[in-house]
């Protein structure tokens, strides 16, 4: 399928009910046909990796067009250039998310861009910065513990950011590193804790949002059979020491 086939394809499965029902989730965006994610994943299953329509499907400015951009892209063709373009682009959340989780933080420009992005004064480029370190934290699994621990300055200082996007995505990627290892989670928890002892409102909710997901019993079981401590079964208790018959006392 060419850029003209797949556009009509997505306006043939596009439901104005399905417009609708972004704005419910935040999701603002300019033009839209309304075409949900499954639909999208199910048609770049047909499509495979292609990275000058992914190129092209941007450049129409559709909401899911730009989505499936980030599904077939080829990250090891991604540029420095293209990743500052879309994101200077971004339009809400959403196409920032799913950008950064489905391509950006594949290409070999990731981590630089998870570093460089936070220092913007746009909101959703600054997201995306955080975000790139949440996918990282996720998809990077040789990167070392030093790598994430050198991000957690950059973290304390965006919790400073009131806009609701930034520090929701502040608190993603916070809350990401410390899900990673035992080791990342106490240094992840010594930065929250500073956070929810803060005076500022912003710095408060992101400290508190990873306090309470970083020493929720769910996470804690998850990290300690990473750690190679599983968790007993339930119901299960030491086998009972058999007494000695008489004859071996003897």
């Amino acid at each position: 399928m060419d850029t003209s086939e797949v556009m009509q394809w997505l306006e043939r499965q596009g439901t104005r009910r399905n417009v609708e029902g972004m704005a419910r989730y935040g999701i603002k965006a300019k033009r839209a046909f309304g075409v949900p994610m499954g639909t999208l994943l199910s048609l770049r299953k047909r499509l495979g990796q292609d990275h000058a329509l992914s190129l092209a499907l941007w450049e129409t400015g559709w909401y899911e067009a730009r989505l499936l951009a980030a599904l077939v892209g080829d990250p090891e063709r991604v540029t420095r250039r293209q990743m500052n373009a879309w994101a200077a682009g971004f339009e809400n959340w959403a196409d920032c998310d799913t950008v950064c989780f489905k391509l950006f933080d594949r290409t070999p420009f990731a981590w630089e861009k998870a570093r460089q992005w936070p220092a913007s004064r746009h909101e959703l480029v600054k997201r995306g910065g955080f975000v790139l370190m949440a996918c990282l934290a996720l998809h990077d699994k040789t990167a070392p513990d030093e790598s994430f621990v050198a991000l957690l300055p950059i973290i304390e200082k965006g919790a400073h950011d009131e806009r609701n996007f930034v520090k929701k995505g502040v608190s993603w990627g916070l809350r990401a590193i410390g899900r990673r290892n035992l080791a990342l989670n106490a240094a992840a928890l010594e930065v929250a804790k500073r956070l929810a002892l803060s005076e500022e409102g912003a710095c408060r909710w992101v400290g508190k949002d990873a306090l309470r997901e970083l020493l929720s019993p769910k996470v804690r079981a998850q990290l300690a059979r990473r750690a190679g401590h599983p968790k007993p079964r339930r119901g299960s208790s030491p086998a009972p020491r058999r007494r000695p018959s008489k004859r071996a006392k003897r």
